[in-house]
This record gives C-alpha cells, sequence and structure tokens, in this order.
C-alpha cells in the first residue's frame, strides 16, 4: 500500500508582467520552472492552495487559448512535413474563421519569411530516421506553430535547450522582436549566455520552489549585491544567480548576517570550505527577498489595472473559438494524415515484404484443383492464411497509431486546434485509401497464380472480404492502443488476442468446446475465412470443411458491427485520456 503525501512545488511566487517585455524564469533544475510556466499558461489546473493568476485582471478562461501560444521544450512535429505543410496546416487549422484560406496560407508564408526560414520552407522537418532540418530551424518551426495565431501572449519551456550559442541568440532576439511590436513573452531558460541574459527585461528566479528574485534582469546582481552576496569573480550574471539559487558561494561573497548565524551555530553545519551550507543559503536568501522586496511587488500587483470594460469581458469570456468548422477540421486533418503516412505505407520494405508473401504463396499454391476434396482442402488452408494475414497485419500496425501521436495530438489539443471527434475520425478513416492498396496488389498475384475462382464477381467479393477483414483487425488495434496507450503491453496483449482469434478461427479447431465456443464469434478471422469460403463454393456445394455456403449476411453483419463496435471503445478510450489530462 502506497501513502500520498502532498507537497508544495511553488510557494509565494509573486510577479507580473507586461506587453513588450521577455520575462525569464530562471533557476535550478527540480525548481519549478515548467510546473509555473505550464499553471501560468493554463496547462495545469491551480490546486487549490491559494494564489490567484489573473490576465488583465481577469481569471483564466477557455477563451484565452486562442490569445495563448506555448512552445513546449520537445520539438512535436510530424517528421515527414515539410516546414511550409507545417505551418500552412496550423493557420488553416487555428486561424480565425472569418479569414479565407488564401488569407490564412499567407498568414503562413509571412511567418515563415519573419522567422528566417525561406531557405528551408520545402525541406522535410525529419526525425530520428529522416533526415530533415536543423535543430535550430526546428525550434524556429516550433515557435512560427504558436506566433501563427499572432497571440497576445507566448510561453516557450527551455527554447534554448540543444542549440549552440549562436543559434540560441538568434532565437531569443526573435523573441525580443516579437515583444516589441507589443507582445508578452514568458520563457524558462536554463542556464544562458551573459549575452542572452542581457536580452530579458524581467526575470523571475527560483530555488526549490521559492521566489528568490523578481524583477528587472539588469537589476538583480544589484539587489543581491546589496543583501552581502557579491561576485568575487567576474562571471556570467547567469552563472552567478544560479550558484546562489543553488546555495552554492563559491567564489561568491558571504553576507554579514549569515555568517554570523553559522558561527553561532554548531561548527557541523558548516561545509569543509568555511561556507554555510546551501539550506542555510537558500533560507536567507528567501527570507531577505521577502523582507525587503515581497510587500513592494505585491502592493504594485494590487493596484487595478486601467482597462475598459469591453476587454475585460472579452478574457472572462468561456466561449472556445474553433479556426474552422468541425467539417473543415476534418478534411484539413485527412489530408494531413495521408500526406504524412504515405511514406510509411509505400516504403520499399513494407511493399516488398507484401509482395515476397504473395508470391511464396502463389508458388506453392499454384494453379490449384478446386474439383477434388483434396484440392479444396489446400484452397481452404490458402484461404485461412489470407484471413489471417491481413487479421494479423493491420493489427500491428494500428496498435501504434495512438500511442506514437500521443504528445502530438496533447499539444494540439491544449491549443485547441480541433474537436477530438474531428481528429479521431480523420485519423481512421485517412488509413483506409492507403490499407486498400497493398491488399488490391497481395490478392492480385495470389488469386490468378493460385487460381482460384476466376471471375470478376468472385474476385471483388474475395477483396471486399479481405477488406473488411482488414478495417475490423485496424479497430481492434486503434481500441488497444487507445486504451493501454503503452507499446509494449498494447503489444503483448494484442500478440495473445490475435493467437487466440487465429486458433478459434474454424481451422485448426473444428469442434470447440461449448463453454469456450463465443470466442470464435468475436474472431475476425474466423467470419473471414467462412465469407472466402462460401465466396468461392456458395454455388458449387452445400458444405466445405464443414461451413454451409450460404449467403454470408451473418458474417458480413458481424465484422461490420466489429468495425464500428472497436472504433467507439477506441474513440471513448481517447476521449477518457483527454478528460483525465484537463483534470
Amino acid at each position: 500500500m502506497t501513502s500520498c503525501e502532498e507537497r508544495d512545488i511553488l510557494n509565494g511566487i509573486t510577479g507580473a508582467v507586461n506587453p513588450g517585455e521577455v520575462l525569464a524564469l530562471m533557476g535550478p533544475s527540480g525548481s519549478g520552472k515548467t510546473t509555473l510556466l505550464n499553471l501560468l499558461g493554463g496547462r495545469l489546473i491551480q490546486s487549490t492552495g491559494g494564489g490567484s493568476i489573473t490576465y488583465n485582471d481577469q481569471p483564466y478562461s477557455k477563451f484565452l487559448k486562442s490569445r495563448i501560444g506555448f512552445v513546449t521544450q520537445d520539438d512535436v512535429l510530424f517528421p515527414h512535413l515539410t516546414v511550409k505543410e507545417t505551418l500552412m496546416y496550423a493557420a488553416r487549422l487555428r486561424l480565425p474563421k472569418v479569414l479565407t484560406r488564401q488569407q490564412k496560407e499567407k498568414r503562413a508564408v509571412d511567418v515563415i519569411y519573419e522567422l528566417g526560414l525561406e531557405r528551408c520552407q520545402d525541406t522535410m522537418i525529419g526525425g530520428s530516421f529522416v533526415r530533415g532540418v536543423s535543430g535550430g530551424e526546428r525550434k524556429r518551426v516550433c515557435i512560427g506553430n504558436e506566433i501563427i495565431i499572432n497571440p497576445s501572449l507566448l510561453f516557450l519551456d527551455e527554447p534554448t535547450s540543444g542549440l549552440d550559442s549562436t543559434t540560441a541568440l538568434r532565437t531569443i532576439q526573435t523573441l525580443q522582436d516579437i515583444a516589441e511590436v507589443g507582445k508578452t513573452v514568458i520563457t524558462t531558460i536554463h542556464q544562458p549566455s551573459s549575452r542572452l541574459f542581457h536580452k530579458f527585461d524581467k526575470l523571475i528566479l527560483l530555488g526549490k520552489g521559492s521566489l528568490l528574485y523578481f524583477g528587472k534582469a539588469s537589476e538583480a546582481i544589484v539587489y543581491f549585491s546589496s543583501i552581502g552576496c557579491s561576485p568575487l569573480i567576474a562571471m556570467n550574471p547567469a552563472e552567478f544567480l544560479l550558484d546562489l539559487a543553488n546555495g552554492n558561494l563559491t567564489d561568491i561573497s558571504v553576507p554579514s548576517e549569515l555568517e554570523d548565524k553559522v558561527q553561532m551555530e554548531n561548527s557541523e553545519t558548516e561545509t569543509g570550505n568555511g561556507k554555510p551550507p546551501p539550506a542555510v543559503v537558500h533560507e536567507y536568501l528567501v527570507e531577505a527577498y521577502e523582507s525587503r522586496v515581497a510587500d513592494t511587488e505585491k502592493k504594485k500587483l494590487m493596484a487595478p489595472l486601467p482597462l475598459d470594460d469591453e476587454l475585460k469581458s472579452k478574457v472572462s469570456s468561456s466561449k472556445r473559438q474553433w479556426g474552422a468548422s468541425w467539417w473543415q477540421q476534418y478534411c484539413i486533418l485527412f489530408c494531413r494524415g495521408i500526406k504524412e503516412r504515405k511514406h510509411d505505407y509505400f516504403s520499399w520494405l513494407r511493399i516488398t515484404q507484401v509482395l515476397s508473401t504473395a508470391i511464396i504463396l502463389g508458388l506453392l499454391w499454384w494453379q490449384s484443383d478446386s474439383k477434388t476434396i483434396r484440392g479444396r482442402q489446400d484452397q481452404a488452408g490458402l484461404l485461412f492464411f489470407i484471413a489471417v494475414f491481413w487479421g494479423f497485419f493491420p493489427v500491428f500496425t494500428a496498435i501504434f497509431t495512438f500511442p506514437q501521436e500521443r504528445a502530438m495530438l496533447g499539444k494540439e489539443r491544449a491549443a485547441d486546434m480541433y474537436r477530438l471527434s474531428a481528429y479521431f475520425l480523420a485519423r481512421t478513416t485517412s488509413d483506409l485509401p492507403l490499407d486498400l492498396i497493398l491488399p488490391v496488389l497481395f490478392l492480385l498475384v495470389v488469386y490468378f497464380m493460385a487460381e482460384l475462382r476466376l471471375s470478376a464477381s468472385h474476385f471483388f467479393l474475395s477483396m471486399l472480404t479481405v477488406f473488411l477483414c482488414i478495417v475490423a483487425a485496424q479497430g481492434l488495434g486503434l481500441a488497444i492502443g487507445a486504451t493501454l496507450m503503452d507499446l509494449k503491453r498494447a503489444t503483448t496483449l494484442a500478440s495473445v488476442t490475435v493467437m487466440t482469434f487465429m486458433l478459434a478461427g474454424g481451422y485448426f479447431v473444428k469442434k470447440v468446446p461449448v463453454f469456450i465456443s463465443w470466442i470464435r464469434y468475436m474472431s475476425f478471422n474466423y467470419h473471414t475465412y467462412k465469407l472466402l469460403l462460401k465466396v468461392q463454393y456458395q454455388d458449387i456445394m452445400p458444405t466445405v470443411n464443414g461451413i454451409k455456403t450460404d449467403s454470408g449476411l451473418k458474417e458480413v453483419g458481424a465484422l461490420v458491427a466489429m468495425i464500428f463496435g472497436y472504433r467507439f471503445l477506441a474513440y471513448l478510450s481517447l476521449r477518457k485520456m483527454q478528460l483525465h489530462c484537463e483534470a
């Protein structure tokens, strides 16, 4: 049994930032920078611990999502889309409905030139296995995704992480240019160079979740010198501040009050170099700020802002503002899905896998004979393998869909880019045209090499049966992936499920015990196998391998029910995950 213990992550934070300013949140790892940024950006529900966050003197509302840009620390982008396509889709989904498509696309082009991305606009973003743009360009694309809506507030989580000093400087210069046109920029930053540090207008310095300094960045050194903490050697201001936040006074003067306090206490509390321990330094810095600065800053914040009622009412509106109608969102996401995934579907590896399997099957069942009992048994084995192959293949492809796109879905839904229903339907239907091509190639090879029933109607009915199997199997994969959202667990569950469905598929075991016979009716392999047999032998023989060759409407109905049932389960799982994230 585990016990839950509440901990204060942030305590006593006070500050304000105005249009035209860049506010930096600094502090060592684990000091609460990202938590504070998420709270300010509306990405975390504020706890009941007290305090308030206001925008133009009004609390957070869903309306603000259309006025806030939030750049996460990780560059979450689709690797196979180009820079231009990425920003075009963002513009069409996020900009207001009143703008035409041409106006939205012009805004995307303007952002490309504003961020200096014109040279790489037709280059793919790239990822782990795909070559693409550089790290700095990828970060600017992420910023472009947010500034495309011309936000009043822009939040960034460590935008310079992993960048060289020149690229980092250019990124911060971009933020300064954005602020200069009347926007408010708030960014966390870990350890900026001295040139970067001087680009910030205001600074919040955190240590263990407490406020150590809030004010003008240029006055931070002066403030800490006034409380007895001065650098003894020339050093980067950011390094000096981070040393203080960590409680490290190496090459920093020890305040007289702190020296007296340490001398009065047991000598064991001193470190080996005669400096006070970090916990004592942290306590001193927090007390110094609270006694000298905090009250003054709080009084400034309590003064009402000179805002008219119309502006306040806009901020307090609880109505979401979608950039496109439901149908437009569906169409945009459908096109984006096909463009992104066509590279995976038509990779040489996948085409080779399907065609080589088809050729091997065609050679093994070369010109099979359906007129003899032995020949029909052989053909039944081929039809069962087709049912298993096109049941197994789509499940393990679809499993990866939602776990792999979880970060992108979370990021885009947090920004209210689209409705979850539009995304889900677009994501599941954009796979269908791509899923039809490889099975057609597969059947063209196998069907005629094995000399199955040679007529157009029987071929197309076999194709339709395989397609129903693929879509049903996909639904199972989507449901498992969306429910577990963990690839290792999802793959394990899927392998056990598919193996069970295969064994209960009606080929290996004809007579299944009554208490477990219900499994075969849940197996898409079973219904597909029966349908394929009925297509081949319906008007030739009354039964094949103990299966009646009737109309097959029951099997079609069962597969259609699986197609919609599994997808509905997947949608409910995504909806539940979304509600959990929002809570």
